[in-house]
């Protein structure tokens, strides 16, 4: 009992002094920010001329001038301006790295309030403490630093890890939620709000109709960085969580189109027919010229990757590059930046894989990982200091309305859409699912950089708009984001497994790909999976080959791992002592396969199941699904009257000619055996067909 009293008091004395370490930080970062947010550079402009001129005559040394005074050697100088940004950056990333880590060495404290509150919190003290120290809060969310810094490293983690399977899977519900729902969004919370502004007493009579669907535009998306800080730690099931999340990524397109739109013509004061059609065009050509920019980029990383094995030391950095680029030109083309990101990480991502090393796979896992995680730090964190930077204009009709409207589009919108999505679904979204669909659709800081991006020229009432921004983000990861767990525990939603899926079910799912594909091939029928297997075939038969270096392309075949297996367990009987001992000749061939010696195994009697390693597992669950058997493609449908033996299956003669000679030897074997009865009649021809 002492002992756990000692370690108690202990734990808890590491906890307060790290917690003293980062208020002590967090002092000395203030005063340096407040600082650095209005620096005074006239002493330096006033003297720093004269000193260059005075060092580059000294230096000089042909010409002196007489009234020149030589001044002491300076042994130490202070010239904090010189190192000013990336210190001020380091400090930043510091700060979010320390928030972090104090966040998890409270699980009590994580176990009620998701990250992302916390960090909001932060960056609203850090803000408070700035302003007490009566200095002036530095714009830190800037919406070049969010779009061109700290957004991309969130998507390109997220797109790469995609889990394809799933994705795909629900592509149709996704989209519908994506783009008809964001659609009804913006033009619910734009008109009404319209509307309400036009209700006297409300002071709000100069809010235009445009201007109102703008703002309805830029609140009604669901943002990707506050769906991942919340959904993760709650770890709903697979479904719900490609819903929201594939929602959240893909609503992009519909939010740049509707945002351009609306800030063109609100000057004009009117859209015409022929500029809702052009908005349909725009719509089609920024999602899927996004598309198209990343998928490019990904499949020059994948060819690029196919000639680094000679510098494996460089293979991550075509991956970040390759990524980045993508982003950035999708931008330049004012296209989907979010969907070529996407794009590129799911394009380039298999045949990557199969190029690069196993360290540098490694090193792409963790390095995208830590960089998404800090820079989801620093957006909240710089959230909450940009909230106390303001300014604000606080209208209660227009923030409440809002608030309102969202949440109550939200729940319309999503229990429409699934009961129509519900008629053509296999697997039907049930009340509860339909639930946290609504309850999860987060706004983030995407919305309030775009109303940061407003001209104020254009829109008089920009403060206003972001001040209703911040209430609803506020409103969204505080009261939704604290309050979905319980809810998921109340309601008893499915959770996520954990759990690796066993060798067993991966062979029967893809054993039901394959006759699922069968089916629809006897029927006639051409659906996702006949398409997918089409797809699958030109992607062996011709990307992989282009794509992934030397005869990596080619899956190692069941046997051959077979007799791999099989020698590396020789190998290990023979150095346990057991068996005869191999010649000289076997350590060369061990060492050349890689086969690291192991612990001695247990005797055979008490020696149990095999245990293989990660690596040997992932191997032996891929030979199983590259050996299953291929389904035969065929062009007919199915006709029981005109069912005919096909001319193009191997083999086919030899069958028919081997089946009438068993029948003629089980003939003779029979009147051998018992001549006194009468022979068998053997089974029409067609039975064996």
């Amino acid at each position: 009992m002492s002992v756990r009293v000692a370690l108690h008091s202990r734990s808890f004395l590491e906890r307060g002094l790290l917690l003293l370490v980062i208020l002590i930080f967090l002092e000395g970062t203030v005063l340096t920010l407040g600082a650095a947010s209005s620096p005074d550079i006239s002493a330096q402009d006033n003297t720093g001329g004269h000193d260059h001129l005075d060092d580059h005559r000294g230096i000089a040394g042909s010409h002196v001038h007489p009234n020149y005074t030589k001044k002491a050697f300076p042994v130490l100088s202070l010239d904090y301006h010189h190192i000013q940004v990336p210190f001020e950056i380091s400090l930043w990333v510091l700060l979010a790295s320390l928030m972090k880590l104090g966040f998890h060495l409270i699980p009590q404290l994580s176990s009620i309030v998701p990250e992302s509150c916390l960090l909001i919190v932060v960056g609203l003290l850090v803000g408070g403490l700035i302003k007490l120290a009566g200095e002036e809060v530095p714009p830190v969310l800037d919406s070049n630093l969010f779009f061109l810094c700290l957004l991309p490293p969130i998507i390109l983690d997220a797109g790469y890890f995609l889990p394809i399977r799933p994705f795909m899977e629900n592509i149709g519900t996704i989209l519908m939620f994506a783009v008809v729902g964001t659609l009804w969004n913006a033009f619910f919370v734009g008109g009404l709000l319209y509307a309400v502004c036009q209700i006297e007493g409300t002071y709000l009579s100069q809010v235009e109709l445009l201007p109102c669907l703008l703002f309805g535009s830029i609140i009604s998306a669901v943002d990707p960085v506050a769906v991942l800080a919340v959904f993760e730690e709650i770890h709903i099931n697979e479904l719900l969580h490609i819903l929201v999340f594939g929602e959240s990524l893909l609503n992009d397109a519909v939010t740049v189109v509707l945002y351009h739109l609306f800030e063109e013509y609100s000057g004009a004061g009117e859209v015409t027919p022929m500029d809702v059609v052009l908005g349909v065009i725009c719509f089609l050509i920024v999602s899927l010229g996004g598309i198209a920019v990343g998928a490019i980029y990904g499949i020059l990383a994948a060819f690029t990757s196919r000639f680094t094995s000679h510098t494996r030391v460089i293979e991550p950095l075509f991956v970040f590059v390759y990524s980045y680029m993508a982003y950035l030109s999708a931008e330049m083309f004012h296209l989907s930046g979010i969907m070529a990101l996407i794009a590129c990480g799911a394009v380039m991502r298999p045949y990557v894989e199969a190029n690069i090393s196993h360290k540098s796979h490694t090193t792409v896992k963790y390095f995208l990982k830590m960089w998404s995680s800090v820079s989801e730090t620093l957006i909240f964190i710089f959230l909450g200091v940009a909230t106390v930077a303001g300014p604000h204009a606080w209208n209660w009709t227009f923030v409440s309305v809002t608030v309102i409207l969202c949440l109550v589009s939200r729940v319309i919108g999503v229990v429409g859409l699934t009961f129509i999505i519900n008629k053509f679904r296999i697997v039907k979204l049930t009340t509860k699912d339909q639930f946290i669909v609504a309850y999860g659709g987060l706004r983030g800081a995407i919305a309030f950089s775009l109303g940061y991006l407003l001209d104020k020229n254009l829109f008089p009432m920009r403060t206003m708009f972001l001040t209703a921004i911040i209430t609803e983000i506020f409103f969204t990861v505080f009261v939704q984001g604290m309050t979905i767990k319980p809810l998921v525990d109340l309601l008893a939603v499915k959770k996520k497994q954990e759990a690796k899926r066993s060798i067993n079910e991966e062979i029967h799912t893809q054993f039901l790909d394959h006759l699922l594909t069968g089916i629809e091939d006897i029927c006639g029928h051409y659906g996702h999976h006949h398409w997918k297997d089409k797809l699958n075939r030109f992607n062996k038969k011709y990307i992989k080959k282009c794509l992934i270096a030397g005869e990596r392309y080619k899956e190692p075949q069941l046997i051959a791992f077979y007799h791999k297996m099989e020698f590396k367990q020789a190998i290990e009987l023979v150095e346990s002592g057991g068996g005869v001992k191999l010649p000289s000749a076997v350590p060369s061939q061990v060492s050349m396969q890689n086969i690291q010696p192991k612990k001695l195994p247990p005797p055979v009697a008490e020696r149990a199941l095999p245990q293989f390693t990660k690596g040997r597992e992932e191997e032996i669950r891929k030979i199983l699904r590259s050996n299953l058997q291929k389904t035969r493609q065929r062009l007919r449908s199915y006709n029981r009257h005109t069912l005919v033996a096909d001319p193009f299956e191997d083999g086919w003669n030899d069958f028919i000619l081997k089946k009438q000679r068993l029948i003629e030897l089980e003939k003779k074997v029979r009147l051998a055996d018992s001549p006194s009865l009468p022979p068998p009649h053997p089974p029409p021809l067609n039975e064996f067909a």
